[in-house]
């Protein structure tokens, strides 16, 4: 929950990793409840088309017999959008998202629609069955500020989770926030401070990635094809700020950066042959880059 909500305070999006049945569409369902947003959920599946997202032109007849064209617009147009299992659509559809995640925009013929704000998109996808799957393209990772790994719940959080399901009524969530405020929210997080000790710390983490670096870690020039690109450091910050108003501070600490370091960089990292034959993942890799940048910062 943290993680998606300083995406949407960020104004980014979130790619969410996790078998079948660990909350992730009732997440996004209770948040845009408790938010007073709208919500809208698009199953990805192979024959899905990008129409079938943005929207599409349809014919209308007047009442006099007249023919026009109007727009009607798809399920991106909401303020929190569910991609559900994106992986399982065809790179032609998976691009459609392109567009609307960056430019928060939709371009139907020659004219473009902009998207309500805050607009997030919350794609999930399967990480055990990968037969009839189509992988993300780096273009796309990289437009995910936050890609989180859902784990399953420990004892305590499984026993809250059976005793609500037998209940005999079920909760309603209360709003707490409306559009407006999340505006007012994302306008604040824009005035926390950056001092140079922490954005340096947050530039010598994503330099540590880029195998081609003086910077880069010995694990990066051994195991990482490509490092995190530029958007990696601006993520890094963006989400810092967010996380730091949330612990009720108005500055930026290095132990912000460092807590949200591994979901802000782990999609943004490519994997050479000799990581996959060495049992290396993007988490013990960073794990190794986080620790050993934070000690020269902490020397420093």
């Amino acid at each position: 929950m943290e993680g998606v909500l300083i995406c949407l305070l960020a104004g980014g999006h979130v790619l969410l990793e996790g078998v079948p049945g660990l909350g992730k569409t009732t997440l996004l369902r209770t948040l845009a409840r408790t938010l007073q947003l709208k919500y809208s959920r698009i199953q990805f599946t192979p024959d899905l088309m990008p129409a079938d997202i943005v929207g599409s032109m349809i014919m209308e007849t007047g009442d006099h017999g007249a023919k026009s064209l109007r727009f009607q617009p798809g399920p991106i147009f909401a303020h929190l959008v569910l991609a559900d299992e994106i992986n399982r659509a065809t790179p032609k559809t998976q691009s459609a998202l392109l567009e609307a995640m960056q430019e928060r925009t939709v371009t139907s013929g020659t004219t473009t629609h902009e998207l309500d704000r805050p607009f997030l998109v919350m794609a999930t996808q399967n990480p055990i069955e990968m037969e009839g799957t189509y992988p993300l393209p780096e273009a796309q990772l990289d437009r995910f500020l936050m890609k989180i790994l859902v784990t399953y719940p420990n004892r305590e959080e499984l026993n809250r989770i059976v005793e609500r399901t037998i209940q005999r009524e079920e909760q309603a969530p209360s709003a707490v926030l409306d559009r407006d405020a999340i505006l007012e929210v994302r306008s604040v997080c824009r005035e926390v401070l950056v001092a140079p000790h922490v954005q340096e710390y947050a530039i010598h983490l994503v330099m540590a990635t880029q195998p081609e670096q003086k910077e880069a870690h010995e694990l990066a020039r051994k195991y990482v094809r490509y490092g995190s690109s530029p958007r990696g450091a601006q993520a890094l910050v963006e989400c810092g700020r967010v996380l730091a108003l949330m612990r009720g501070r108005l500055h930026l600490a290095m132990e912000d950066v460092e807590h949200i370091a591994s979901s802000v960089l782990r999609h943004r990292i490519i994997l050479n042959f000799d990581a996959h034959a060495d049992g290396q993942t993007p988490e013990t890799i960073l794990a190794a880059i986080i620790k050993g940048v934070t000690a020269h910062a902490a020397a420093a």
